[in-house]
């Protein structure tokens, strides 16, 4: 198991498309941040990763204080922090009609046609809900924006078509089209991830370049894999054959902060998670991320939040929460 398997098994990315758009030149329209769209698709408060994957024809994409970025067919653009952006057809003035987003917003149409009389564009677009705490480690390493072709090396184009298809599919009174969507759309923002991880620098000071390092990598993916297990330094060096002290150096260069600090707080996202989407009792939350006794959790925990957990549970509780969240890991022991 890898660290980057393993916080999106933990993370349960939910995925939806929220249209599919043939817009001709000139077109220009200018979408709000993440944190409105979450409203308007009434997210339950989570973080919403949005993407846009042009199929045919090229755009520009404009944020704030950025060139523009340039898509042709194939690309996805991955907007992990939700920014507010505008998408255009090549060469389009700030003049030019611009589509009224919060009235598509409130209409939810399944195909958006608008613009002139010019080349044809043809892009979906979609979005990751999630929860931030458990998804940070990846978040605080990605930029703005990320892009990747879908097309380059011709393995990936498959994903491409089966979204279209799966768009069809979901269109039609066939049962369970919008759950294959759903399914294909995290499989295209996690497919966007390990493209964009490999295209980065080996030495990239981030937790992305940490999983690249092969030691940092298997030390991540040990303390992601088994959270509950008392690791020290010294135990993590041991398991992947290296020094107490070439770990720290090496895992703090990359990572920003110390392993045990880093597990620690992973620990806290996990017990967050654990909090507002199960049942499960503190003294059982606390064994789940790795505290022997509920007192210790209890510090840990305010520490991290600022609240002891009872509290954060009552302010964060999710409607009938199950014992265990699915795609977590199992109970410790």
């Amino acid at each position: 198991m890898d660290a980057l398997s393993e916080i999106l098994r933990v993370v349960n990315l939910k995925g939806a498309v929220f249209f599919q758009a043939r817009f001709t030149s000139p077109w220009r329209y200018e979408s709000p941040d993440a944190a409105t769209l979450a409203r308007a698709f009434d997210s339950g408060g989570e973080h919403l990763v949005l993407y846009h994957l042009l199929t045919e024809g090229e755009c520009s994409v404009i944020f704030d204080g950025m060139p523009p970025i340039q898509l042709r067919a194939g690309d996805v653009i991955l907007i992990p922090h939700g920014d507010a952006h505008t998408m255009a057809s090549p060469a389009t003035a700030r003049q030019n009609a611009q589509m009224d987003m919060q009235a598509v917003l409130r209409e939810r149409p399944r195909v958006l046609d608008f613009g002139g009389t010019g080349e044809a564009g043809r892009f979906i677009c979609g979005y990751m809900a999630c929860d931030p705490r458990l998804l940070r480690p990846i978040l605080e390493a990605l930029p703005r924006a990320v892009t990747v072709s879908l097309r380059s090396g011709g393995e990936s184009h498959w994903l491409e078509r089966s979204i279209g298809d799966a768009l069809e599919e979901a269109s039609s009174p066939k049962p369970g089209g919008e759950s294959v969507l759903a399914k294909l759309s995290e499989v295209m923002v996690v497919e966007t991830l390990r493209r964009y991880i490999a295209q980065i620098s080996s030495d990239q000071r981030s937790w992305l370049g940490g999983l690249r390092d092969q030691m940092v990598g298997k030390s991540l993916a040990l303390m992601h894999e088994q959270p509950a297990h008392p690791w020290t330094v010294d135990t993590l060096a041991k398991s992947i054959g290296v020094s107490r002290s070439v770990l720290a150096e090496r895992f703090t260069h990359f990572v920003g902060q110390p392993p045990i600090q880093y597990l620690a707080k992973w620990r806290m996202a996990l017990a967050a998670n654990y909090l507002s989407r199960t049942s499960l009792s503190l003294t059982r939350v606390a064994e789940e991320v790795g505290y022997e006794t509920a007192a210790a959790f209890n510090r840990a925990f305010r520490r991290e939040y600022g609240h002891p957990p009872a509290t954060w549970r009552r302010d964060h509780a999710q409607v009938n929460a199950p014992s265990l969240p699915a795609g977590n890991p199992s109970p410790a022991g």
